[in-house]
């Protein structure tokens, strides 16, 4: 009996061991593998520090050292949710007078736009386009007489994922410099621990320095030229703090700058203060706040909440695991995924939909696209991290009154999600953007997965209502055609913007959206206890299959030229999103789309595709068992598909940093990898030949 119990215990520790080594990442290894490593002053390779609501970008000297030459690559930001400006508006503009009425369904709707025409309403909408604009916050960097980029020797700088430091030395005048650079995971506060004989000797300090904003399209958001437009006020100062008022127009902000050791504080010039340590090793930290403070924040308490922070966020949540593959492109795509999380927690997990650069820098003005936020949120909830995804969830309450003053002026039910905004839920005038309808089913989705992320009343009574306002909407913009015994959507431009409002009719991804929108819908009312809607049932049973040519989708039911015209064959392939972002419906041929699938894959203009595209792609082919061509889209050779040593993805020389191209990323790995509902293939999204030995942990199936 004796011997029985020792090999009963030796198998059950031989399997139990077994499964341990399947099944288990070694998440420290794989996050370290993928820490960048910067070797170069080098304008595309600057690396971010962040908290979701607050960010900085640093060079290569651990600070903000050279904003002048990293301004074309990837600009040294310091940027969050909160601070926002508007120029002064002393022609009183009215957002009524950026207003145009257009007649798609025999009634006026007035929607917000460009005009083309010089005049009062063509400035009223450049002004409301314009503003309010996202700040740069301020500029530290280090401060030596003469300091110019070529000064920096044999920079090394790692960016230590596992506890979100950048770590950098250099060589300067033949002295070392060392730095560590962290956020506060909490608080909107920058610290950074120095040290450097260079700062003993006083050759080398702290400065601090506060552009007024561009108000450009896509740019830092700095101008030095206009000095006299802004003020920036020394309010106190102690011999270990400081605090600095910032006031632009109607814009106020404080700035509080603590330091341990030796170190006065001197004003050089307007908006430019210079920090002078008397002692090698010498920290300091930098806090941006809406009110002034008085806390002064120890730098090392700062790494340390960091380091704890981030590896919490590390051990928790989804994992995946390429370093098992032979694949060609594998070390590759799990160095994208492992940024790409990074990115996206420091980028676009505050309390605002982000915009499309993050808090990098500016692109359309600062204002977030809500068509994006599927993009830059879906993934947090697909890998296990659904709280990050709740943070910009709630502004759409806020954004509501707004919303349904939209529709309402429109004569729809409901409301009706504007397409670029900014906090106050102001929708900027577009020729484009207000036609867009695709953001609409957003919500319903998003709020469908934290459902299914914490299936609760609590989370049903938090977004209930505004998935039926949402769905009222939808429902209320189908318009039914009695000759064909159908609803059409119309009067819109399609994801794929190519397209023109007064000539869409039933694009396909939109049709497919409203179905799978109004479904979800209809399941929310039945958890809630309440009855389906009859006429949002009637909607989704005569919603018509999606148009198609020779077994080919179109791009909307009147595009037939689609294979024919190169407007048709660049911009987004939107129609594979219908089976992709979506699951199947019964609008859509598995076969028309292999199809479609297929003669994109050859023919399509992907030198003017976008970085979501490829995720896109992906998706759709996995759904389709077309896994090679899954694998192929996320690694695909285009310049939108770039990723660089920071992680991020580049589409071309205004967009050095595309969010939504890796927010995509990670959604179409997470599908690949724990597939979709009705899925019963493991890891359908990457072909079973043996070359690819894809490990993954804690992701959610999608939808």
């Amino acid at each position: 009996m004796k011997y029985w119990f020792l090999i009963v215990l030796l198998i059950g520790v031989f399997f139990g061991c077994k499964e341990e080594e399947v099944g288990k990442i070694d998440r420290y290894a794989l996050v370290k593998r993928n820490s960048p490593l910067v070797t170069e002053v080098e304008e595309l390779s600057a690396l971010s520090v962040g908290n979701g609501n607050f960010a900085v970008t640093v060079d290569a000297t651990g600070l903000q050292t050279f904003p002048d030459f990293y301004a074309k690559g990837m600009p040294l930001g310091t940027q969050s949710q909160w601070g926002w400006h508007s120029f002064p508006n002393p022609e009183n503009f009215r957002f009524e007078e950026t207003l145009k009425d257009y007649d798609f369904r025999g009634k006026p709707e007035p929607y917000s736009v460009q005009f083309g025409e010089p005049g009062r309403s063509k400035d009223a909408a450049n002004w409301f386009r314009v503003n309010p604009h996202r700040l740069h916050l301020g500029y530290v960097g280090f401060e030596a007489e003469g300091l110019r980029p070529s000064d920096i020797q044999d920079p090394h700088q790692e960016l230590d994922l596992w506890n979100g430091t950048i770590r950098s030395r250099f060589v300067l005048n033949g002295d070392s410099v060392a730095v560590k650079t962290a956020v506060d995971p909490n608080r909107d506060v920058l610290a950074a621990a120095l040290s450097s004989p260079l700062l003993e000797r006083g050759e080398l300090g702290i400065s601090f320095r506060f552009p007024y904003p561009s108000g450009q399209h896509a740019d830092d958001a700095t101008d030095w030229s206009v000095p006299e437009k802004h003020l920036t006020t020394l309010v106190e100062q102690d011999a270990q703090s400081a605090l600095l008022k910032r006031t632009l127009d109607e814009a106020v902000y404080y700035v509080r700058i603590s330091w341990e050791g030796k170190a006065s504080l001197r004003e050089k010039e307007a908006h430019y203060f210079v920090l002078e340590p008397a002692q090698k090793d010498f920290s300091f930290s930098c806090a941006f706040v809406e009110e002034p403070v008085k806390e002064d924040l120890e730098v090392e308490m700062v790494l340390s909440d960091a380091s704890d922070y981030w590896q919490q966020f590390w051990k928790n949540g989804g994992a995946v695991d390429f370093s098992g593959s032979t694949a060609a492109g594998a070390k590759e795509l799990e160095r994208r995924v492992v940024l790409s999380q990074y990115l996206m927690a420091i980028q676009s997990a505050g309390m605002y939909p982000p915009q499309e650069t993050g808090l990098t820098y500016n692109s359309w003005y600062g204002k977030f696209h809500l068509e994006m936020h599927w993009w830059h949120g879906v993934h947090f909830a697909l890998w296990g991290r659904p709280e990050l995804l709740e943070r910009s969830m709630d502004w759409y309450a806020a954004a509501y009154p707004m919303a349904k003053e939209i529709a309402e002026r429109q004569g729809f039910k409901g409301c009706r999600w504007m397409k670029m905004t900014d906090p106050s839920a102001t929708e900027a005038p577009s020729g484009v953007g207000s036609f867009l309808i695709w953001q609409q089913p957003h919500f319903i989705y998003m709020a469908e997965l934290l459902y299914r992320s914490s299936p609760t009343p609590e989370v049903l009574e938090k977004y209930g209502f505004l998935v039926e306002e949402t769905a009222a909407f939808m429902a209320s913009f189908a318009d039914y055609d009695m000759m064909e015994g159908r609803y059409i959507l119309q009067g819109v431009i399609p994801a794929q913007e190519t397209l023109r409002a007064v000539e869409t009719i039933n694009p396909p991804f939109e049709l497919s959206y409203w179905h799978y929108g109004l479904s979800v819908a209809q399941k929310w009312r039945e958890r809630a206890g309440k009855s389906r809607r009859v006429q949002w049932d009637e909607i989704i049973d005569k919603l018509p299959p999606l148009a198609e040519l020779d077994g080919l989708y179109l791009a909307s039911e009147d595009a037939v030229d689609t294979y024919k015209d190169i407007r048709f064959t660049s911009d987004h392939p939107a129609v594979l999103g219908a089976m992709g972002m979506l699951p199947q419906n019964n609008l859509i041929r598995t076969d028309y789309m292999q199809n479609t699938l297929d003669w994109i894959w050859d023919n399509w203009n992907w030198g003017k595709t976008w970085g979501w595209d490829y995720p896109m792609t992906a998706m759709n082919a996995a759904r389709l068992g077309d896994r090679e061509k899954a694998v192929g889209a996320l690694l695909m050779d285009k310049r939108t598909n770039t990723y660089l040593i920071n992680g991020h993805n580049y589409q071309d020389a205004r967009l050095r940093v595309y969010l939504p191209g890796n927010g995509g990323l990670l959604t179409a790995v997470a599908m690949m990898c724990a597939g979709w509902d009705g899925n019963e293939l493991p890891t359908p999204g990457f072909p079973d030949d043996g070359s690819w030995k894809v490990v993954w942990e804690d992701l959610m199936v999608m939808p």
